[in-house]
C-alpha cells in the first residue's frame, strides 16, 4: 500500500512548518533515509529523510506553504499502488474552518479544549508572546492563517485597531506557566513611511521565513529587555601563545582545530558560574536562575543566522568545547541540527570579529538576559608596566569584547565584574595547557 509522509513534530512547542524544497519530483525513486524535502520552523531548518524506499507518488504540499504538524505532505510507494491514508495523519481538509466567537473567550486560553482554544494554543511562539505582552486573548482575534490560526499580521492589525487603549487585564494564576515577559502598553501608532518612492528603481524580494523570524525576534527582544552595554579590552597574547604551542598536538588528540573560541567559552563558563544572575531569565516579577550553563554560539549561514547550543559547557575541557563547536557549526550549515540542539541556551556568544569587526553591540537572545560580542583580535602597540614599575611599549594581540545585558535584573557593576573575570581568565589562565 502507499505510505503517507507526515510533517514531523520537530520540537514540543512547534505547531507548524514550511516546506522549503522538495528533493524529488513526482515519479522519481528515493531510498530510505535519503533527503526527501526541507522544512523551516520557528526554531530550526532541517532536511527530512524518506521514511521508506519507494517512488514519490504525490506531493500534497507545495514549496513555501506552511502546514500543521501531522499533515500529510506526500505519498510514497510504487506507481501501481493505491493510496491508503494513515489513521494518525492529519489531512489539510481534516480541520474544519473555525468560527470566531469572542463571547466564549475566557482568560486562560490554554485551558480551553474548544476548536478556537486549540487553534490559539497552536499559534506561533511569537504570536503567543505578543498576545501575552499586550494582554490579548487570542480567541478574540480573527485569524487569517491556515484553518483560522492567528498570524503576526493579525495581531499587529488587532493592536493597531486598539490604538493607545490600555491592555486587557488578565487575572494572574500563580500555577500557570509564564512567558517571562512583563505586560506592556500597546505600541503607539506610527505613520507608515514608504520604503521607496514612486518611480524609484528598486528590486523587491520577499523575506525568507528565517529572515522574518530573525526580524520578529530582534524587535521583540528590544521591546522586552532594557539593553545596556559595556566594552572591555582584553590582551589575548597569552592565549595566542598557548594556541601556537599546542595546536598541532591538540588537533591530533581531539580531531578539532584549536581556535580562540574554546578559550573564550571556557572563560565565559567560569564567569557565569561566579555570577549566576547573568545565567538567568526574567519570569514575570521573578528571576529564574538556570542551574545548567548552556552556551549558544551564533553561526552565520548563507540564508541567515542560527544559534546552536553547547549543553553543560562548564563541564567540558578545551577539547570537548572545540569538538562540540565544530560539530554543531558544520551540521548547522548542512541543515542537520535537531530542535534540542538550538534550544535551552542560557547565554550566547557571537563573533563578528571573524569578519574584521572591532566590536559590536548585539541584541539579547530571549529569554536570556545577556549576550557577549567578540571583536577581531588585532596586533596593537600597548603600554606594558614591568614589576619594577617601569613602562614600555610592546606589540600585543588585543581584542575588544562587549556585553549586552538586561538592566532589569543585571546592574552595571555586576556586568563589569563578570567581564573582569572573563578578562582575567583569558589573560592569566593556562586552561590546562603547558
Amino acid at each position: 500500500m502507499a505510505f503517507d509522509v507526515v510533517m514531523p513534530q520537530m520540537g514540543e512547542s512547534i505547531a507548524e512548518a514550511t516546506i522549503l524544497k522538495w528533493h524529488r519530483k513526482v515519479g522519481e525513486a528515493i531510498g530510505k533515509d535519503e533527503t526527501l524535502y526541507e522544512i523551516s520552523t520557528d526554531k530550526v531548518d532541517a532536511e527530512i529523510p524518506a521514511p521508506i524506499a519507494g517512488t514519490l507518488l504525490e506531493i500534497l504540499v507545495p514549496e513555501n506553504q506552511t502546514v500543521p504538524v501531522g499533515s500529510i505532505v506526500a505519498r510514497l510507494g510504487n506507481d501501481s499502488e493505491k493510496t491508503e491514508a494513515s489513521p494518525a495523519a492529519v489531512t489539510l481538509e481534516a480541520l474544519p474552518t473555525p468560527v470566531s466567537n469572542p463571547s466564549r473567550a475566557t482568560p486562560a486560553a490554554q485551558d480551553d479544549n474548544s476548536l478556537e482554544g486549540r487553534l490559539a494554543s497552536k499559534s506561533s511562539p511569537l504570536v503567543r508572546t505578543m498576545a501575552a505582552a499586550h494582554g490579548v486573548d487570542l480567541r478574540s482575534v480573527k485569524g487569517s492563517g491556515l484553518h483560522g490560526r492567528v498570524t503576526k499580521e493579525d495581531m499587529e492589525a488587532h493592536l493597531a485597531g486598539k490604538g493607545r487603549s490600555a491592555p486587557t487585564v488578565i487575572a494572574h494564576d500563580p500555577s500557570a506557566p509564564t512567558l517571562g515577559l512583563v505586560p506592556a502598553l500597546a505600541a503607539p501608532m506610527v505613520a507608515h513611511i514608504p520604503a521607496f518612492a514612486a518611480g524609484e528603481r528598486v528590486k523587491v524580494e520577499p523575506m525568507t521565513r528565517m529572515r522574518k523570524i530573525i526580524s520578529d525576534n530582534m524587535l521583540a527582544s528590544k521591546r522586552t529587555s532594557a539593553h545596556v552595554y559595556t566594552v572591555f579590552e582584553i590582551d589575548m597574547t597569552p592565549v595566542a601563545r598557548l594556541r601556537e604551542r599546542n595546536k598541532k598536538a591538540f588537533l591530533e588528540a581531539y580531531g578539532a582545530k584549536l581556535s580562540f573560541m574554546p578559550f573564550i567559552m571556557a572563560a565565559v563558563a567560569k564567569a557565569l558560574r561566579a555570577f549566576p544572575v547573568i545565567n538567568a531569565s526574567v519570569d514575570g516579577d521573578a528571576i529564574a536562575y538556570k542551574q545548567d550553563i548552556n552556551l549558544g554560539v551564533a553561526v552565520s549561514l548563507d540564508w541567515g543566522l542560527i544559534v546552536p547550543v553547547i549543553k553543560n559547557a562548564d563541564q567540558l575541557n578545551l577539547g570537548g568545547l572545540a569538538r562540540s563547536l565544530s560539530d554543531l557549526a558544520d551540521r548547522a550549515r548542512a541543515k542537520q541540527l535537531k530542535p534540542d540542539e538550538i534550544s535551552g541556551g542560557t547565554f550566547t556568544i557571537t563573533n563578528p570579529g571573524v569578519y574584521g569587526d572591532v566590536f559590536g553591540l548585539p541584541i539579547i537572545n530571549q529569554p536570556q538576559v545577556a549576550i557577549q560580542g567578540i571583536g577581531a583580535i588585532v596586533k596593537r602597540p600597548v603600554v606594558i608596566t614591568a614589576p619594577d614599575g617601569t613602562d614600555s611599549i610592546a606589540v600585543r594581540q588585543m581584542m575588544f569584547s562587549s556585553l549586552s545585558f538586561d538592566h532589569r535584573i543585571i546592574d552595571g557593576a555586576t556586568a563589569d565584574q563578570f567581564m573582569s573575570l572573563v578578562k582575567k581568565e583569558l589573560e592569566t589562565s593556562t586552561f590546562g595547557l603547558e
